[in-house]
């Protein structure tokens, strides 16, 4: 066993230090040379700067392994880059981006502008890429650990405010809960193999009978850990709350990011080690999928907070993206990444908006918040129509190509049940999706608003947020030829 550190182990490890440095560099700067609230754009150049340098090494790295092919494993076989999980690191990449640009002048508006923000955001990208490219139980514990306490930090980081304060003892409380039962899953996993490593472990599991007691404890405990990260039902009582009491900027990023690096596990582990015991598992699953389907459409049905209805609209696409693990075929893969890609923009899109409607004094949270968006700002209104046509399913948009290749997963595998009551719910989240509408182009603006709380990088990543949802559903070759790169062995 190589006990050195290699220039493999750099040359994979190395956009995970840099995130790391920069987000610490941040919290320095912001305490020893930016101590000025008026300086705190410098602190959200040095994410930018850090992003710069990140993106530079995967970029490198995506180079190598388009001109080689194959995969980078390094520290025996701990941390592996494949195009896999390089897909993912650019989502991560972007979200954090898009995320940091939108938070300056929201931050400053809920006066609450510190420093350590943008800092604790790269430190949570920093855990993500263990999420995405660990291929070791204890280094995708740690990633998860990493993630998961910045976002518990985050959640609550409007500290005058009782509802972040609750939403991020739940989110703290439930997600401790969560990670124990991930943690046991995962130790019983490592007493059937012998070994953390995922693929001593797939040698076990397919070793043994797939409705092996055993073996059902740890798919079982480790399906529930996971299906809380994504907010799956019947585990995602903690997702409303969070979503309601955090900053809207940090509920676009955990709606995003978390989500995405949470089923970059899932996919890693379901679809590899225990993959061979798909029978065992499938039907936990389906039941899973179906019920989030159920409870969150219908419970988003009666929100009248736009956070809630979109952390319920959360729960609702988590059963969706689910129905392609449910497939197991290429297309099903191949399908949940273009579905997690697509997901992405459009759903920080229209959490973007919700952002400018945050103003001093007002939350914006309020469905009736968004009456008369058209005649205030037509450019805002148009883009959130984009954005929950594309929520909804609806062609142009990138999010009719999402939903195209789950049913088309589920029909190739004989699912057709499950792609008939899946295409149904798909009529009821028209129906909330188009309330939201109805606010912005039929109803009246109230008297004596106070101004949108605009910038130039929320104009930035709307822009960028909303050409991408269009694009990829006007001409989505190049995404659907990334996402089938990135499931080429």
């Amino acid at each position: 066993m190589n006990l050195y550190y290699t220039s493999t182990d750099h040359f994979v490890l190395l956009p995970a230090i840099l995130l790391a440095l920069f987000g610490c560099a941040t919290l320095l700067f912001d305490f020893l040379v930016f101590p000025d609230p008026r300086q705190r754009r410098w602190l959200l150049i040095c994410l930018v700067l850090g992003e710069a340098c990140a993106g530079i090494r995967f970029w490198r790295q995506q180079e190598f392994l388009n001109a080689y092919g194959g995969e980078l494993t390094a520290f025996n076989g701990a941390l592996t880059v494949d195009q896999f999980g390089l897909f993912f690191q650019w989502i991560f990449l972007a979200t954090t981006l898009i995320v940091g640009l939108i938070s300056y002048k929201y931050l400053e508006v809920r006066e609450e502008h510190h420093g350590e923000y943008y800092g604790l955001l790269m430190l949570a990208q920093c855990g993500m890429f263990f999420l995405a490219c660990g291929t070791e139980l204890v280094t995708i514990f740690v990633g998860l650990e990493t993630m998961a306490v910045t976002f518990y930090i985050l959640v609550g980081f409007l500290r005058a405010d009782k509802r972040s304060n609750e939403a991020a003892m739940k989110y703290l409380l439930l997600g401790g809960l969560s990670s124990g039962f991930l943690a046991y899953g995962f130790s019983v996993l490592y007493g059937i193999a012998g070994s953390t490593k995922l693929r001593v472990i797939a040698e076990a599991v397919s070793a043994r009978n797939a409705w092996d007691p055993i073996l059902l404890l740890a798919i079982a405990t480790t399906a529930v850990g996971l299906l809380f990260k994504i907010s799956a039902a019947p585990f995602h009582m903690w997702a409303p709350d969070a979503y309601e009491g955090a900053p809207t900027s940090i509920t676009a990023f955990l709606a995003v990011g978390s989500k995405a690096a949470s089923f970059a596990l899932l996919m890693r582990l379901f679809f590899g080690p225990l993959g061979s015991a798909r029978e065992s598992w499938a039907p936990l699953m389906i039941a899973a999928s179906i019920l989030s389907m159920i409870i969150g459409n219908f419970a988003a049905v009666t929100q009248t907070n736009t956070k809630r209805l979109l952390a319920y609209s959360g729960v609702n696409h988590a059963g969706y993206i689910l129905l392609g693990l449910i497939a197991g075929n290429p297309t099903g893969l191949k399908g949940m990444l273009v579905y997690l890609l697509i997901y992405t923009f459009m759903n920080l899109g229209a959490f973007l908006v919700l952002t400018v409607l945050t103003r001093k004094g007002l939350a914006g949270e309020d469905i009736n918040d968004l009456n008369g968006l058209m005649q205030r700002a037509p450019g805002y209104a148009i883009w959130m129509l984009i954005f929950l046509v594309s929520l909804a399913g609806i062609p142009p948009t990138g999010g009719f190509f999402g939903k195209y290749f789950i049913f088309l997963a589920l029909l190739e595998t004989g699912h057709t049940t499950l792609a008939i009551i899946a295409a149904l719910f798909v009529a009821v989240s028209v129906y909330y999706y188009f309330r939201l509408i109805k606010a912005i182009f039929i109803h009246k603006e109230e008297q004596d608003t106070p101004p949108l709380a605009t910038s130039l990088g929320i104009r930035l990543a709307l822009g960028v947020t909303g050409v991408l949802t269009l694009l990829i559903g006007v001409y989505p070759e190049p995404f659907l030829r990334l996402a089938q790169m990135s499931i080429s062995r």
